[in-house]
C-alpha cells in the first residue's frame, strides 16, 4: 500500500473569508433520546459525567459529503446551545478560522450541521467543534477536534472504504470485545472518505442483553431503552443512530473519516416500500409511508449529510464529484421502488429507482467528466434476495431470459452507456451481509446490449453473515470471489465483516479494489485499467 504522504510543514489556514463566513448552515433533530449519555468533550470522545453550566457535545462529532472545496460537519448537544466550528491546518489550531453555526435546539433533537465551504482543495484538514451558551456569550463547553480530506482539484491519489449493515440481527456493542473493532481498523488506514451503503442502523430490530451462541458462549451487548422495540416513533428512529455512537471506535472513526451516507430498508424496516401496509404484530403503525418520514427524518438529523439545494425536504440520491478521477453516484433505491413481487412483470412499471432517479442517473453519467464513475447502489444487481415465499426484495428474480421486473430499468441504463461509449463505471454495492466479486459481461448474458463491467458487494460491517444466494443469468454475472459463512446469522466472533476499499493511482489512474476482513486483511485484490473514450 503506497505511504499517505501530507505536508510535513503546512502552510496556515487562509479561508475565503466571505465564503466561509456565508457557509450553508443546517440544523437537525428533536428531544433528547432517551437514554443517551453525555461524552465528555477531549480527543478520545470517551464517555463522561454531564456537568452542569455549559453546553456539551454528547455523541462525538462527523464529517460528510467531502467534495473539493466544502464539508458538512455534523454534532449534537445536550441542551439549546450555538455551534461552532473551527478548522486549521495543523493539529495543534495554531491558526484557525471560526465558523458560527446554528443554534441546537429541541425542535432537531440536539443535533446540527455547518456545511463548511471555501476549504482548500486536496488537503488534510482539522476541525474543531464547540459549543457556546446562546444567552451567554463566550459560555463555552469543551471541544471535540476531528480530521478530513477535501477532495484533491488536479489528479491526484484517491483512497476511500466501503461497507454497510450495522448492528443487525442483534448483534450490538460487546464490551467483552471492546467493542466495534473493525472502526479502528479501517480509521487506521486513514481513508480520504467512507462510503456507507445502507443499512447503518436496524430499527426493526431488538438488540438484547445476552445472545447464546451456538457454541454455548454469550454474546453480552450494551443495551438502551430505543433498541429494546422495534422503532416506530420519530424518538425511537433517532435512538437507532444513538446506540451506535455510543461505541469509542465508531466515534473515533466517524471524527477522523468523512462519510458519505446513503440508506436502505432498515433505516425504516426490512424490504419496506412505498405504499406498503405492514403486517407484523410488533407495530402499532402499520403505515409503512408514516414511519419512513421519520426515519427519514432521523437519518437526516443524525447523519453529517449535505441537503440538496434544489430538494429542502431531504433528496438522498445524488453525485459528489471527488477531483477529476472519481464522481461518485449514490443511489436511493428504496424511496421510490415499486412494490415487491415476483418480479416477471414485462413492461416498467416503477422499478427501483423510478424515472426521476433514473433520468438523473443517466445525464449525469453521460456529463461526467472524471476518468472513474462509481455507482454506489445499496441493492446488488444480480443476487437474488427474496421476500416472502414468492417476491423478491433486490432487482434479480431468477428468471433467466429477457429483462423483466425490475431489471428493465438496469438493462436500459447499461444499454445507454454502450451507445454513448461511456467506459470505466463501477457499482459497489452490500446488503447481503457477505463479500463477493461480481464480473458482468454479455458473453453470458441473456440481455446482451452492454459492456462488461464489474460489481463489488461488501459488509457486513457488524451484524450476522449470511450465505451468498444465486445469482440471476440476465446480464451474464460471474461470482468470481466470495467470502460467506455457511450458514445464516453467524456472529461477528465468527468472522466474515468485511470492508471494501478502493484506490485511485494519480499516476496510472488505475483503479484496485480490495475486499478485507474484519481484521483488514486482504481478501481479494482487482485492479483496472482505465478504458479510453
Amino acid at each position: 500500500m503506497p505511504e499517505r504522504r501530507f505536508p510535513t510543514r503546512p502552510a496556515p489556514l487562509a479561508l475565503p473569508r466571505r465564503t466561509l463566513l456565508h457557509a450553508g448552515l443546517a440544523a437537525a433533530g428533536l428531544a433528547a433520546v432517551s437514554g443517551t449519555p453525555a461524552y465528555a468533550a477531549n480527543r478520545s470522545n470517551a464517555p463522561a459525567v454531564l456537568r452542569s453550566g455549559r453546553p456539551r457535545l454528547t455523541n462525538g462529532i462527523a464529517s460528510g459529503d467531502p467534495t473539493a472545496g466544502s464539508s458538512v460537519i455534523w454534532a449534537r448537544a445536550d441542551r439549546t446551545a450555538r455551534l461552532l466550528v473551527e478548522v486549521s491546518r495543523t493539529p495543534d489550531f495554531s491558526r484557525f478560522t471560526t465558523v458560527r453555526g446554528p443554534v441546537l435546539t429541541a425542535q432537531t433533537d440536539l443535533t446540527g450541521k455547518v456545511d463548511l465551504r471555501g476549504l482548500p482543495a486536496g488537503s488534510e484538514l482539522f476541525y474543531r467543534v464547540v459549543l457556546e451558551d446562546p444567552d451567554r456569550h463566550g459560555v463555552r463547553g469543551e471541544p471535540l477536534s476531528g480530521r478530513l480530506v477535501t477532495a484533491p482539484a488536479r489528479r491526484s491519489d484517491v483512497r476511500f472504504l466501503w461497507s454497510a449493515d450495522m448492528a443487525g440481527q442483534g448483534w450490538g456493542i460487546n464490551p467483552d470485545l471492546g467493542g466495534i473493532r473493525i472502526f479502528e481498523r479501517m480509521r487506521a488506514l486513514q481513508p480520504d472518505f467512507y462510503l456507507n451503503s445502507g443499512d447503518s442502523v436496524y430499527a426493526d430490530g431488538v438488540i438484547p442483553a445476552t445472545v447464546t451462541l451456538p457454541d454455548g458462549r454469550v454474546w453480552r451487548n450494551v443495551t438502551t431503552e430505543a433498541k429494546s422495540k422495534v422503532a416506530e416513533t420519530l424518538d425511537e428512529y433517532r435512538g437507532q443512530y444513538a446506540y451506535n455512537l455510543l461505541d469509542e471506535h465508531v466515534r473515533a472513526f466517524a471524527a477522523d473519516v468523512p462519510q458519505i451516507n446513503q440508506w436502505d430498508d432498515h433505516e425504516v424496516r426490512n424490504n419496506w416500500y412505498p405504499g406498503q401496509i405492514i403486517d407484523d404484530t410488533r407495530y402499532t403503525e402499520k403505515r409503512i409511508d408514516v414511519l419512513a418520514a421519520r426515519g427519514r427524518q432521523a437519518f437526516f438529523e443524525w447523519m453529517p449529510i449535505r441537503t440538496q439545494r434544489s430538494d429542502p425536504d431531504g433528496r438522498i440520491y445524488r453525485k459528489i464529484s471527488y477531483g477529476p478521477l472519481l464522481d461518485v453516484f449514490v443511489l436511493d433505491m428504496r424511496t421510490y421502488k415499486d412494490p415487491n413481487t415476483d418480479g416477471l412483470e414485462t413492461v416498467p412499471d416503477g422499478g427501483v429507482l423510478g424515472w426521476r432517479q433514473l433520468r438523473w442517473l443517466t445525464d449525469g453519467l453521460l456529463k461526467s467528466r472524471a476518468t472513474w464513475k462509481i455507482i454506489a447502489n445499496d441493492l446488488p444487481l444480480s443476487l437474488v434476495v427474496p421476500d416472502g415465499a414468492t417476491a423478491v426484495e433486490a432487482i434479480g428474480q431468477g428468471d433467466p431470459g429477457a429483462p423483466k421486473g425490475r431489471e428493465i430499468e438496469i438493462a436500459s441504463l447499461l444499454s445507454t452507456l454502450r451507445q454513448k461509449d461511456i467506459r470505466n463505471v463501477v457499482w459497489l454495492t452490500a446488503d447481503v451481509h457477505h463479500a463477493a466479486a461480481h464480473h458482468y459481461s454479455p458473453d453470458r448474458a441473456s440481455f446482451q446490449d452492454f459492456e462488461p463491467f464489474w460489481e463489488f458487494v461488501g459488509g457486513p460491517i457488524h451484524a450476522g453473515a449470511f450465505r451468498t444466494t444465486p445469482l440471476d443469468p440476465t446480464f451474464g454475472p460471474e461470482e468470481v470471489f466470495v467470502s460467506a459463512p455457511p450458514r445464516d446469522n453467524t456472529s461477528p466472533l465468527e468472522g466474515f465483516q468485511h470492508f471494501g476499499e478502493v484506490e485511485i493511482s494519480g499516476e496510472t489512474a488505475e483503479l484496485t479494489v480490495r475486499l478485507r476482513d474484519q481484521d483488514a486483511k486482504v481478501l481479494f485484490t482487482k485492479s483496472l485499467a482505465p478504458a479510453a473514450r
